[in-house]
């Protein structure tokens, strides 16, 4: 399968141009067209019941729609979802999620308000215990080269043609057992990028395999992992001490500043295999 990428920006535009006035050291300032990233409402909907809205990339929005029920624990399977719908106004996105009807009792739990800003896992939740799930734990399934990690973020890199324009955007990837990478979404909010990652992987039923993301790793993206049944997790930047005690729990394999020749695992290290060859 080739690698899946942003497919839908000519339709949702990802990006506008803006002119900049600039400013130089020892330069006069000058002016230029820029590229900027799109930043849109998305009002998520289940069966006709307004649920949310998050702040995001017009991307991926099926992809988004599916990872954000799953991961928020409202559906099981993908095909729990019956239909989706993508309608425009001038406030912005609503997706129309249509969920199988024993779906519904899911949404009963998990009651939020209707504004969330830019890619916050939380936002709108309204009970602790809406925040802190109860996981199963990931299988032990396979092991992982260290020396896959540092080429990996740099393929990641090139690959991230949003934030080339912009400089703006989170990534999240997936790579085979084998290094390959399968996918990679973008998006203004890094808790999307990721949800739109998972989206893709619960849709084509992927198993194993490893997750990249270009930030830090919070524990509610440990708990995205965990639902997607992923056994690694690995940032670019640091960890926070709730996700290393999240994934210690769940047994997910969770490395963070991997870059340049480092890399710290935070949990289930017996996972990884080699050592870092300068």
């Amino acid at each position: 399968m080739a690698l899946e990428q942003l497919q839908d920006s000519e339709v949702f535009p990802d990006t506008a141009t803006t002119e900049v006035t600039c400013y130089r050291p020892n330069q006069a300032c000058y002016s230029q067209s820029q590229s900027v990233i799109q930043e849109t409402a998305v009002a998520i909907e289940f069966n006709g019941i307004a649920y949310t809205v998050m702040m995001c990339s017009p991307t991926n929005l099926e992809e988004f729609a599916i990872g954000f029920a799953y991961t928020n624990q409202i559906i099981t399977h993908y095909h729990d979802i019956h239909d989706i719908e993508i309608s425009h106004s001038k406030q912005g996105i609503t997706l129309h999620i249509e969920v199988a009807n024993r779906c519904l009792n899911h949404l009963k739990n998990k009651q939020r308000s209707l504004a969330g800003v830019t890619g916050c896992g939380i936002c709108g939740a309204e009970k602790l215990d809406s925040v802190c799930q109860l996981l199963p734990t990931v299988p032990f399934r396979s092991q992982y080269n260290i020396n896959a990690l540092q080429p990996a973020f740099r393929e990641l890199s090139q690959l991230q043609q949003l934030n080339h324009k912009t400089g703006a955007s989170h990534a999240a990837a997936y790579c085979d057992e084998q290094g390959k990478m399968i996918a990679i979404f973008e998006d203004v909010g890094r808790h999307i990028a990721l949800d739109k990652l998972i989206g893709f992987i619960v849709r084509h039923h992927y198993q194993g395999g490893a997750i990249f993301v270009t930030s830090r790793a919070s524990y509610e993206m440990v708990q995205k992992v965990v639902c997607a049944g992923i056994e690694y997790l690995f940032a670019i930047s640091a960890v926070t001490q709730m996700a290393i005690e999240l994934a210690a729990s769940s047994q997910l394999t969770l490395g963070g500043f991997c870059r340049s020749g480092r890399a710290e695992i935070y949990s289930h290290p017996q996972r990884i295999v080699g050592e870092i060859i300068s």
